[in-house]
């Protein structure tokens, strides 16, 4: 599919659910909705608004909470993104997502020790979620945990074996295991899943 024919398709869908809106302005469902197909086209800072009118309707919404976060986190607003998030799991505890997120936030901000107790929380709630399985990964690394680090992203792998990131993050522990052989291996994989491999790993490909 071309991307004319993509950015055709959005805009279809976008008239779809902008008329949903007009003719139901309550509706939770399609101003979410319309608030995933804003930030799918880059449309961010309309994505918030819609966002924050789903979240005045429906206080409880915690996926919209979590969608809100991420918006914020992609934009670079560390703070907002984490005040959407823990907004989120006041209002729904068992929100593992945004936990996952926080994860992220804190990773972002080099606080390894609060990124695991995240990612940690987020398993205990969902103990099969890939992406706290993935990301947690490099921040077992930056703690010198490379056993730990090693068994995190090969159970990412298991759980989300086309993932890109999480060949990357296999890749990575594995080549601070001492496997080179296995980390060219999972590289090359996630080069061919589309990922930009870890800049200081790809003379493993080369």
């Amino acid at each position: 599919m071309s991307d004319n024919h993509t950015t055709e398709e959005l805009n279809k869908v976008v008239a779809q659910l902008e008329k949903e809106c007009r003719e139901h302005p309550d509706s939770v469902m399609a101003r979410h909705n319309l608030a995933l197909i804003y930030r799918k086209a880059g449309r961010l800072d309309e994505a918030i608004v819609e966002l924050k009118r789903v979240i005045e309707i429906d206080p409880f919404s915690a996926q919209s909470l979590v969608n809100l976060g991420a918006i914020y986190f992609e934009q670079g607003d560390l703070e907002r993104a984490r005040q959407a998030n823990e907004e989120a799991l006041r209002a729904v505890p068992d929100t593992a997502q945004a936990h996952v997120n926080l994860g992220l936030i804190h990773q972002r901000q080099g606080l390894a020790d609060q990124a695991i107790d995240s990612y940690e929380a987020a398993l205990a709630l969902k103990p099969d979620l890939a992406a706290a399985w993935v990301n947690i990964t490099p921040a077992l690394l930056m703690k010198g945990e490379d056993q730990r680090a090693l068994e995190a992203a090969r159970r990412g792998v298991e759980l989300d074996p086309e993932s890109g990131m999480a060949h990357n993050n296999l890749a990575v522990a594995l080549y601070y295991n001492g496997d080179t052989p296995g980390a060219r291996e999972h590289a090359a994989k996630a080069r061919e899943l589309g990922y930009a491999v870890d800049p200081r790993f790809r003379g493993l490909l080369d």
